[in-house]
């Protein structure tokens, strides 16, 4: 039977992330994932993408705080939530084509990102009475919304996929690669490999009705930030472009113009407020996939 294997959260866009033993469900994701993001001056989001340090930017929590170190520098600390008051300072916060109200973290924390990357930066935060809308293209009938993640509030991965891939990877002479090279924030045991693509709903049980309903939408269409090695913030200098060069002999999915895919994005149908936790059984409803 399927299971939950690992949870993870990522507080910052593309920075460090967490694996916790049990996380709440918010109609926006895992709480606290992808809570902060970090910009440029002008509010555009800065990712691993084109600043792979960021991944060394690890995150913890303490109480009501974050507590964010990094390789050089001294560790900071900012609110959680922080105060709400009409007096504390926003700013327009972009991802992608979405430009969101977001809270400015503060002349610190804008100091500590901007000597880190050596550029001008800013710690945004997911104002309260923000709301950033999922495609509906993908979400149907469901008015499904995320935060700074890139498109929807999680990401599904089966355990049995990567071990798929690790496979193929170690028959040509690469080293195998861990989760955390895909982000993911729920890791799924006893599903073969890739069958996450099929299922259209995970359910966990209580007592014959599901407390948690999850809908996976759309395929998670993969950028080159898998070969960034998240202990090192850089690629592995003897096979910088894997997993990438592997995935491209199987992965390229023709419904996604063959852009490469790994794992499935999910939308709450209910069960916000609950927690979710590793070894938590769930209930995989096959559909027709893409």
């Amino acid at each position: 039977m399927p299971a939950i294997a690992e949870l993870f959260v990522y507080p910052i866009k593309s920075c460090g992330g967490l694996a916790l033993p049990r996380a709440q469900l918010l109609d926006t994701g895992l709480a606290y994932d992808r809570h902060w993001m970090v910009t440029d001056a002008n509010g555009q989001m800065i990712t691993q993408r084109t600043h792979a340090r960021l991944a060394l930017v690890q995150p913890a929590f303490d109480g009501d705080t974050l507590v964010l170190n990094a390789p050089g520098m001294p560790e900071l600390r900012t609110p959680l939530d922080g105060d709400a008051s009409s007096a504390t300072p926003t700013m327009a916060a972009t991802v992608w084509r979405d430009t969101v109200e977001a809270i400015d973290t503060g002349a610190d924390t804008a100091a500590w990102f901007s000597e880190y990357l050596g550029m001008p930066a800013k710690l945004a935060r997911f104002a309260p009475g923000s709301r950033r809308a999922c495609s509906a293209k993908w979400t149907g009938d469901i008015d499904a919304s995320t935060k700074f993640a890139d498109g929807y509030p999680l990401l599904v991965i089966g355990q049995a996929s990567l071990d798929d891939l690790n496979a193929r990877l170690v028959a040509k002479g690469a080293p195998a690669i861990p989760m955390n090279r895909f982000r993911p924030n729920i890791v799924v045991a006893g599903l073969d490999a890739y069958e996450e693509d099929y299922v259209e709903h995970l359910d966990t049980d209580a007592g014959g009705a599901a407390a948690v309903r999850l809908r996976l939408v759309k395929l998670c269409t993969r950028c080159p930030m898998p070969t960034i090695d998240q202990r090192t913030g850089a690629p592995d200098p003897a096979w910088p472009h894997e997993p990438t060069d592997t995935m491209q002999t199987y992965r390229a999915h023709p419904n996604y113009d063959n852009a490469l895919t790994f794992g499935n994005n999910a939308i709450v149908v209910h069960g916000a407020g609950a927690w979710l936790e590793v070894g938590q059984p769930l209930e995989a409803e096959i559909g027709f996939g893409d």
